[in-house]
Parts: C-alpha cells; structure tokens; sequence
C-alpha cells in the first residue's frame, strides 16, 4: 500500500516573508536541511515555525505549513524584520533630490542595549558615516546578526554610542556628568561621523589643561586599578586625592609619593607596602587600614585618624615612618611593633593601647602624648622629648636606659 504523501510546506530565509519556494517536506530533517539550502541559497542548520519553535523531527511538520530557515542564527520574528518588508516597520517613503529615504523604524541592539530610532535619523545627517551606509538602501542585503526580536547587533559600548546618536536626531552633542569624551570620540571614529571628531578633540584638550589638580573621584581611581595588570607597582606619584572616598580598597604597592591625600577616607583600606613618602595626609581617615611594610618619610599625616590600624609584618618588613608629621594623630589601639617613628613628630597624639615593642622612637617628639596602656617593651625612646607625656597603666615598665635623662615622663 502507498505510504502517505509528504507534507507541503513553504520556506523562508529566517525573518523574511518574500521569495519563499513551495516544497514537498523530505521524511527526514537532514534531507529538509539539505532542500532548503539548494532552494534558498543559503547554508541551513535550523527549522523554525512561525511561532519561533525550532523543529527537530520532520515528522512532527505538518500540511501547508509555513517554516523559517536558519543560518545557525537564532529566530528572528518576520514582523520586526526589515529584510521581512512588513507593514509594522515600513511606514512611508518619501523622495527627495531623486533619492528615496525611507521613515521606517530601525531597532539596534548595541552591546546589549536597544536604541530605537527612524531611518532618516542614521541616513539624513552624515550620510558618509558607517551607520548612513549601512541602512540607506533598503534592498542592499545587510550582513549583520540580529538578536530574537530583529534588532541589528552591532558589538560597541552602549553607553558612548547614545551621544552619537542624539546627534544624528537633532545636531547637538550633548554629553551627561562624568562621561569621558576620549569614549565619545572613539565611536565618532570608528562609525565615521566626521563632524564630530574635530569638536571632541577640542573637548578634550581642553578639559584638562596643564597643570590641572582637580581631585580624582573614587570611579576614576577604580577604573585605573582595574586596568594595570596584575603585580604592577602602579605609579600615582604627585596625584590628587584630597577628599576621594578610597576606603577599603586593595591598594597594596602603589606608589603615592608627594601625592596629596588630605582628608581623603581611607579606612580599611589595604596599603600594605605603599610608598607614601613626602604624601600629605593631613585630616585623612586611615583607621583599620593595613599599613604593613609602608614607607612614609617625611609624610604629613597631621590631626590624621589612625585607631586600630597594624603596622605589622610577619615576614619581618617594618614600616618607615621617619620624620612623619603626626601631630594630633590618633593611633589608639594600633599595632606598630619594631616601626621606625625617628625624629618624627607626634605632639598631642593619642597612642593608648598601642603595640609599640621594639619601636624606634629616638629623638621623636611625644610632648603631651597619652601613652596609657601601651607596650613599650624594649622601644628605642633615646633623645625623645616625653615631656608631660601620659604613661599610665604600661604593661611592661619601662627603664630609664630606654630614654635620655632629664625627659622623664609623668606618671
């Protein structure tokens, strides 16, 4: 008896509904794969219904059916195609100077993020620019993917490329706070705007004049991280940070040497090995920061807030603090074995309940200090002005070998 007779079904290319081909359905998927590729001139690996469900079994396709051959792109709806010619994008066209622009909407899909907008936007302002070409005639073939609803992928950075477009609908640049122009300028050029290159340029030298010290915001900072590689000492030397909100940032190695960090927030913040000579850090914030190993000659840290900070290094790397302004500081409860606070200065600071063993304190100003609580064991205090300094309720005494005769501390 005659086996029944295969289905008959029309093909489309994927998100087309023009120049379809009528064929009777093979009994097998690799053979219906094969027939549309010779029909459509295309390379198939996929079947889809119309309602965008990807066929596996042949037997499963059923009489005057309507499918959509795929190039191994997922499914693209016909309605929001502009290759599909429906009436839900085409809107009108008009003509002028003898060459047609079409008012059609055009979805783009722009790493990830969806701008809408006419095609007399892309075509009519610059009509050189990448973006004009691609979409000026509408029975050119575009070659580029689309996303499930049609949109056109195009692989740049959302957020620079919606100037750009702004642009094309009304012929201001019109940039948000905080948008670098160096961003801006990259897409004018790789999307060929040309009468955008010139004032972005402009834009540029002319935002950050020589000599300028505005301060460097917290993303800034970040962003500058997470572009050195791994393992690099990265260099700030002289950079402003007054003010910048740089707390409990992994900021190990970096080189901030006569950099001013005045009243910047620090706290919890990991500058382990930092070089922070000569920096000033008048009025910052540092407490629970990590400061082993760091170097501070001649640093600024006056009426600075240091309380629980460590200075410890189990390898054995001791923090050079020599020369430091600390005058006011509060240090309470930090751990600051075997440092080197040399001639530094450290007037009216707060040090109770401070580790201080093995510290080198020689010829280092503590007038009027409280040292109540700490441990002094074995400090270096020779030549250290102690005069009305507080050191009550030590926990291990302290020998008057420790310090020059004559600067005796109250009790």
């Amino acid at each position: 008896m005659a086996g029944n007779p295969r289905p008959r079904v029309t093909i489309f290319r994927n998100g087309r509904t023009s120049d379809g081909k009528v064929i009777a359905c093979p009994d097998t998927m690799e053979r219906l794969i094969l027939v549309a590729s010779n029909c459509l001139g295309l390379t198939a690996t996929h079947v889809f219904t119309a309602q965008g469900g990807r066929i596996d079994d042949a037997s499963l396709i059923r009489d005057d059916e309507v499918l959509y051959i795929s190039e191994n792109e997922p499914f693209v709806d016909p309605k929001f195609s502009r290759s599909g010619q429906s009436t839900v994008m085409m809107c009108s066209h008009e003509k002028a100077n003898g060459v047609q622009l079409q008012n059609d909407w055009i979805t783009l899909n722009v790493g990830g993020r969806h701008f809408m907008t006419n095609r007399r936007t892309l075509v009519g302002r610059d009509s050189e620019s990448m973006l004009a070409r691609m979409f000026a005639d509408d029975d050119l073939p575009w070659s580029s993917s689309v996303d499930h609803t049609g949109a056109y992928l195009i692989d740049r950075s959302p957020v620079y490329f919606e100037p750009l477009l702004n642009y094309l609908r009304h012929g201001q640049l019109i940039m948000d706070d905080g948008l670098n122009p160096s961003g801006v300028l990259e897409e004018a050029k790789f999307f060929g705007i040309q009468s955008l290159i010139k004032p972005l340029e402009e834009m540029i030298q002319n935002r950050e004049p020589p000599g300028d010290h505005t301060p460097m915001k917290r993303w800034e900072f970040i962003r500058m991280l997470q572009c050195a590689p791994s393992k690099y000492d990265l260099r700030c030397q002289g950079m402003n940070f007054e003010g910048a909100d740089l707390s409990k940032l992994d900021l190990k190695y970096i080189n901030f040497t006569m950099s001013n960090l005045s009243s910047a927030n620090l706290s919890g913040a990991n500058l382990s090995y930092c070089t922070l000579e000569r920096a000033n850090l008048s009025g910052a914030k540092l407490d629970g920061a990590n400061l082993r190993g760091v170097k501070m000659v001649l640093a600024n840290l006056e009426n600075a807030s240091l309380r629980g900070c460590n200075f410890e290094d189990p390898a054995g790397t001791k923090a050079n603090m020599e020369g430091v302004n600390m005058k006011g500081v509060n240090l309470e409860n930090s751990q600051m074995a075997g440092v080197n606070l040399r001639v530094a200065t450290l007037k009216n600071a707060n040090l109770q309940n401070s580790n201080l063993r093995w510290a080198i304190l020689a010829g280092t100003d503590l007038e009027n200090c409280n040292l109540t609580g700490c441990d002094l064991q074995d400090a270096n205090l020779r030549g250290a002005n102690v005069k009305n300094a507080t050191f009550e309720e030590m926990l291990t005494p302290l020998h008057m070998s420790q310090s020059v005769a004559g600067n005796y501390p109250s009790r």
